[in-house]
C-alpha cells in the first residue's frame, strides 16, 4: 500500500463552550463584591446598560445624550438657552461692573467690621449658621455643598489614630540626640512586622545601612525601652521578658519558665517544676502573670477594621412552622437595558462599523441581564434546597445538622454538581442564628448505626467540644470514654475519629487537660 497525502471529509459532533457560557459561569461562582464590580465595569464599556436606582430611576449617562436628541426635548433646551443668553433678555451686569467701590462700601462695610471672635456657631438655630450684623451682610448662609450648622465645633472632628510607626519616631526624636542615630532608629522602626518583632539579622541590617554592627546594637538597645514594652524582640520569649522588666517582676525563675515555653505548650508542669525550682503554687503565679501579657505588643496600634459578611441568601421563619428563603436584594445589580436610547442612536447611525457595535453593545447588554437573572434563580433554588434538607438545623441548631453532598443537591435541583459548587462557593446565607457559609451544610456522614440513621461530621465535633467542655477536675474524659458516651447516644464512631477531631478543634488530649485542671485547682 503506497503512502501519500490524501484530503477526508469527516463530520463528528462536540460540545464547545461559547464566551458567553464561560462568562456566565464566572457570573455563577463570583462572590457580591466582584459581581457589583464586574458589573460597574460593563455599565461602564456599554453605553445601553443602565443602572436602576433605588426610587426605581434609572441612572446611566446615556441618558443626558437622549435628552439632547430627543425630538421632544429640544423646546425646553432652546428655552433654557433664550434665558440665559445676553442678547434677547435682560443685561445681565457684568462682574467687574458689580465690584465696584460704591457697592462694596455700601454692602460689605458692616460685615468687615464685625468681630468675628464674639460670635458663636453654636448660638445658632439648628441647620443656619450665625449671621453677621449689618444690612444684607451674611456670612455664614451655605449653599447646598457647604456644611451647615455646627460645622466648626472642634467636638465633631475625629482624633487621627496615631500609628506605631508615628508613635515609635516620636520617642526617638526625643531620646536620641545624634541625627545618625535617628536615621537608623527609623530604620529599624521600618523592619517591624506586624506583631512589632524584630526578626531581621543586625549583620544584614549593618550591610544595608552601611554601619557598624555594635552601633545598631546600642541603638535597638534603646528601643526596646520604648512604649509598647515588648516592641523590637526577636522572639516571644524576649517580648515577654521585656514586658516583665518594664513591670519589675523579672526574675530568674520566670525567665527560666520563659526559655522553656514549647514545655507549657505540652503543660508538662512536672518539668517545668524541676527547672524552675519552684513549687506548684509558685509555678500557677508564674503562668497567670504571663497571661496578663501582650504577645503582639503592636496590637493595640493600627487597628484593622473587620468587614462584614452581607449574606447572599436571607431565611426567615414563616407563619406555618417553615422557613421561607430570599435572595438578598441589596446583593443583586439592578440593571437594565436602555432600548429607546437604541432605537434613536440606531435610527441615526448610517455607517456599518457603527451599527455593527451598537448589535454587538445590545447583544452583549442583553446576555448580562439574563445571565444575572439565571444566576439569581439557581441560588435561590439550590439555597431553598439546602434549608429544606437542613429544616431541623434551623430548628434546633447545629446538633440537628444533616449529612448532606453536592450530588443530593444537585439531582433535587436538576444541575450538575459543579454548579452546586459554583453556586455555594463565597456565598453566605444569614437568618437569626447568624451567617454561615453556604458550603458550611455540606458534610460527610458519620457514625452510621444499623437502622441507616447517621450524623453529620459538624455536629459530631460539636457535641465532643461541649462534652469537653462540660467535663470536671476530677472526672476528664479520654477519647475512649467520649466514644462511649457517643455510642450510648446512637452514634458509632472509632477512636481515631474522635481524636482526629479533638485535634482538628486545637483541643489538648485528657492528659494535658488533667493537668491543666489540676493547676488551676
Amino acid at each position: 500500500m503506497a503512502l501519500g497525502p490524501r484530503l477526508d471529509l469527516r463530520q463528528s459532533q462536540s460540545l464547545i463552550m461559547t464566551p458567553q457560557l464561560q462568562q456566565a459561569i464566572k457570573l455563577l461562582q463570583m462572590s457580591n463584591l466582584e459581581l457589583t464590580s464586574f458589573v460597574e465595569q460593563e455599565i461602564e464599556s456599554n453605553p445601553l446598560l443602565e443602572r436602576e436606582d433605588v426610587e426605581g430611576g434609572l441612572e446611566s449617562s446615556s441618558d443626558q445624550n437622549l435628552d439632547s436628541s430627543d425630538p421632544g426635548g429640544t423646546e425646553s433646551t432652546d428655552a433654557s438657552r433664550e434665558s440665559d443668553s445676553y442678547g434677547d433678555g435682560p443685561e445681565t451686569p457684568d462682574s467687574m461692573d458689580m465690584a465696584n467701590s460704591e457697592t462694596l462700601l455700601e454692602s460689605d462695610s458692616a460685615a468687615l467690621d464685625t468681630d468675628y471672635e464674639n460670635v458663636w456657631e453654636a448660638d445658632a438655630p439648628q441647620g443656619e449658621l450665625p449671621r453677621a450684623e449689618g444690612d444684607g451682610a451674611q456670612w455664614g448662609q451655605s449653599s447646598g455643598s457647604e456644611i451647615t450648622g455646627g460645622g466648626g465645633d472642634l467636638d465633631n472632628f475625629a482624633a487621627t489614630e496615631v500609628t506605631l510607626r508615628e508613635h515609635l519616631i516620636g520617642q526617638a526624636n526625643v531620646d536620641l540626640v545624634d541625627p545618625r542615630d535617628r536615621m537608623i532608629a527609623v530604620h529599624l522602626i521600618d523592619l517591624l512586622d506586624d506583631s512589632g518583632y524584630l526578626t531581621d539579622d543586625l549583620e544584614q541590617i549593618s550591610a544595608a545601612i552601611g554601619g557598624e554592627t555594635g552601633k545598631i546594637e546600642q541603638i535597638l538597645k534603646k528601643l526596646k525601652s520604648f512604649d509598647p514594652p515588648g516592641v523590637f524582640a526577636a522572639n516571644l520569649s524576649e517580648c515577654l521578658a521585656l514586658q516583665l522588666k518594664d513591670r519589675n517582676r523579672f526574675d530568674p525563675a520566670i525567665g527560666a519558665l520563659l526559655d522553656n515555653l514549647p514545655l507549657l505548650a505540652k503543660c508538662d508542669f512536672t518539668s517545668l517544676r524541676k527547672i524552675c525550682d519552684v513549687s506548684s503554687e509558685d509555678l500557677a503565679e508564674m503562668i497567670q502573670e504571663i497571661k496578663t501579657l501582650n504577645p503582639k505588643p503592636a496590637s493595640d496600634f493600627e487597628h484593622t477594621v473587620a468587614q462584614l459578611v452581607t449574606p447572599d441568601v436571607l431565611v426567615r421563619p414563616g407563619p406555618n412552622g417553615d422557613w421561607v428563603v430570599e435572595l438578598n436584594s441589596e446583593t443583586l445589580p439592578r440593571v437594565l437595558i436602555n432600548s429607546r436610547y437604541y432605537a434613536v442612536v440606531n435610527a441615526k447611525t448610517r455607517d456599518k462599523a457603527g451599527q455593527e457595535y451598537l448589535i454587538d453593545c445590545f447583544q452583549s447588554a442583553n446576555w448580562l441581564v439574563k445571565s444575572l437573572q439565571q444566576r439569581a434563580q439557581t441560588i435561590l433554588k439550590v439555597a431553598t434546597e439546602i434549608v429544606t434538607h437542613q429544616k431541623e438545623f434551623f430548628d434546633n441548631g447545629i446538633e440537628h445538622l444533616k449529612p448532606l453532598t453536592l450530588h443530593n443537591v444537585a439531582e433535587a435541583v436538576g444541575v450538575h454538581e459543579s454548579t452546586v459548587s459554583r453556586v455555594t462557593n463565597n456565598k453566605f446565607l444569614g437568618f437569626s442564628r447568624g451567617v454561615f457559609e453556604m458550603k458550611y451544610f455540606f458534610s460527610s456522614a458519620v457514625g452510621e448505626n444499623s437502622a441507616g440513621d447517621a450524623k453529620s461530621a459538624e455536629s459530631v465535633r460539636y457535641i465532643i467540644k461541649g462534652l469537653i467542655e462540660a467535663e470536671m477536675p476530677d472526672s476528664v474524659l479520654s477519647d475512649d470514654g467520649i466514644v462511649d458516651i457517643l455510642g450510648r447516644d446512637g452514634v458509632t464512631i472509632a477512636r481515631r475519629t474522635v481524636a482526629k477531631y479533638r485535634e482538628g478543634m486545637r483541643i489538648p488530649s485528657s492528659v494535658q487537660r488533667r493537668r491543666e485542671k489540676a493547676l488551676m485547682e
